[in-house]
Parts: C-alpha cells; structure tokens; sequence
C-alpha cells in the first residue's frame, strides 16, 4: 500500500465509533417521556406564573391565614398576601437559580475531570486529590457556614451549589474519559500532532456527553432541594421575595388553618425532583444500552 493511500485511510479506522443518539434513545423509555411531561409543567408554572398572577407576591389580598376570600383561590398566608400568587412568583428563581449551578458546577467539574483524566501525571493527583479533600466537607453545612459568616447573597448560593457539584461531576468525568483515551482515535490524533486541549475539547469532550447529560439531571435535582432548604432555613432569598422554600417557612407554624401556603410549594417541589429524576433515570439506561451496543 502506497503512503498517501496509508494516509488516506488513516483517519476513517481511526473514527471514533458510530453511537445512537441518546435522546432519541431515552425517549423510548416511559418514564421519560413521564419525567418531561412532570418537569415541562412546573417549569411552565415557573416561567409563566408571574405573567398570570392575580395579585403582587407582595400585595395585601385579606386577613392574615384566610381561606375562602373571594379573589383568593387559595385563601392568604401569614401577613395577608395572595398564597396563588406568590406560589405563581416564587418558582422563577429557585428553577433560575437551581439551573444555572448545575450548567456551572456540571461545566466546571467536566474540565477538571477532562483534563485530569487524559493528562494521567502530577496534575491529576493534584487537582483529584483538592477535589478529595474538598468533598469531605458537608454540603449543607458548608453552605451555611459561608452563607452565615458572608450573607445570603444569590450569587454566593451559585458559588457554592457549583463548587459541591464540580467535586461530584469531576470524579465521574474522569472515569468516563480514561475509558475514552484508550480509543485508538485518540492516539492517532497523538501521532499526527493534534494540540492537547484540541484533543481534549474535539474528541474526547463529544464522547462523554452521555454521563455529563446524566450528571446535569442529577445536579439540577439536587440543587433545588438545596436551594429550597436554604431558604426554608432563612439562608436563602430574603422576604418579602416570592420564593417555594421561604413560603414553606413562613407557612408552616400555621399549617393546620392555612395548609395551601405549605402544600403547593412541596408539591411544586416534589413533582420537579420527581420529573427530574425520571428523566435522568431514562438518560441513565440509554448510556448503558448504548455503551452496550457500541461494546458489540
């Protein structure tokens, strides 16, 4: 075989190999298509809800803890305010919020676990090792310690939802690229040349899309339960902002004359982390079917 019919063939066996889409997969699956139906309609409340609202989130609308006033479908909370319509506000910035930690934390731990897993030296121990030692500490606690000593500040609770999910993401993105710098499109790259952070971000990046797609899933889940703990503590948005954890607070001492102030944001709550698990469940079985399929 003559060199340039060698070089000509060269990069069509060095291809990574053909994957099904991975959506397109997940979507086969029930619970799928059940996880978005659940999470499409409270983030449609989320979105919508201010635009709809009857009243201001912070518009006097009766007598405090009220049920059955009319113009106030589910009656007042503690100081008179529409329950609907703070319920209607007050999912826009935990879902804002809940979302941009996770792009945040999910993109940050995909660099350190890329470039750690493909470098394989004094980087890797240095930057898995830090990221050890950053996981010993509680997220919760850590999270109130600073949020106590700095302030409830909305950018510092993205800060820190970030940092505690990199630590997670980081982890399983190394594992995922060291199966990845294996391939032989990945040596060949080496051989021609390629610039390492070209390698990094053209192909090994495309080829773990499926564990940072489940990542992201499991990291927006759990930033919304963090996030409406925080504000359920107090460490979180401040009243009188509109917000499902702070309702849940303030609603809770009277639960049993006014239980809506409490019951629409935990069910607001419950169905989103529900919807979202499900569907990270459905992305979760479609990478392994399709590890699987591109295994045989």
């Amino acid at each position: 075989m003559s060199t340039a019919t060698a070089a000509a063939a060269a990069p069509e066996s060095a291809a990574p190999p053909r994957r099904p889409g991975l959506l397109r997969t997940a979507w086969r699956y029930h619970r799928t298509k059940i996880g978005v139906v659940l999470t499409a309609a409270v983030l449609l409340v989320a979105v919508i809800g201010p635009f709809v609202s009857p009243y201001s989130p912070t518009a006097m609308a009766g007598t405090p803890n009220a049920t059955g006033i009319d113009g106030a479908l589910f009656g007042t909370d503690n100081v008179g305010r529409d329950v609907f319509s703070r319920f209607l506000h007050g999912g826009y910035t935990l879902v804002a919020i809940a979302v941009l930690s996770a792009l945040a934390g999910v993109a940050a731990g995909a660099v350190v676990g890329i470039v750690a897993g493909y470098l394989r030296n004094w980087a890797d121990e240095l930057l898995m090792r830090t990221n050890d030692m950053l996981l010993a500490f509680p997220q919760l606690v850590l999270a109130l310690l600073l949020l106590s000593i700095l302030g409830p500040r909305v950018w510092l609770i993205v800060v820190i939802i970030a940092v505690s999910h990199a630590n997670r993401v980081a982890r399983v993105v190394r594992e995922a690229t060291l199966k990845v710098v294996e391939q032989d499109f990945i040596k060949s790259a080496e051989a021609i040349g390629v610039p390492r952070w070209r390698i990094m971000a053209t192909e090994i990046l495309p080829n773990i899309t499926s564990p940072l797609l489940v990542e992201l899933g499991l990291r927006i889940t759990y930033s919304v339960g963090t996030i409406a703990t925080l504000s359920f503590l107090g460490m979180g948005l401040q009243p009188p902002t509109a917000d499902w954890g702070l309702m849940i607070n303030e609603g809770r001492v009277a639960i049993t004359v006014q239980p809506w102030a409490v019951v629409l944001p935990v069910a607001a709550v419950a169905v989103l982390t529900i919807g979202a698990n499900l569907i990270t469940d459905g992305l979760s079985r479609a990478s392994i079917g399709i590890d699987r399929g591109v295994e045989k």
